[in-house]
């Protein structure tokens, strides 16, 4: 019995953007000397933790926007290994019968 393919081949441009944002949220805040001072305080908070702190945010909302373009591109691969084409701007969402907004 032949396999039959669960998702179609993948363009590796979605997942190169992910990485780099994976990478830049992890790196950017080992870099100390950026941020290895006192001033400017928040609410008497040193920059040095406050800045931290909001790296928790960034990171949080990086992190679901490469969780959006990686399953947008499962969704995307498995449409193509359904149906056998695709056109390079498959819309995962249209191929459900919504339409986009």
């Amino acid at each position: 019995m032949p396999e039959t393919p669960t998702r179609g081949p993948a363009r590796p441009l979605p997942y190169v953007i992910s990485g780099i944002l994976l990478v830049a949220g992890i790196v950017l805040p080992l870099i100390v000397p950026i941020y290895a001072r006192h001033d400017p305080d928040l609410f008497g908070m040193p920059f040095f933790y406050w800045y931290q702190i909001l790296w928790i945010f960034i990171e949080a909302f990086v992190l679901w926007i490469v969780y959006i373009i990686v399953t947008r591109e499962d969704k995307r691969r498995r449409i193509v290994a359904r149906t056998g084409r695709d056109n390079g701007t498959t819309n995962p969402d249209s191929a459900r019968g919504q339409v986009s907004k």
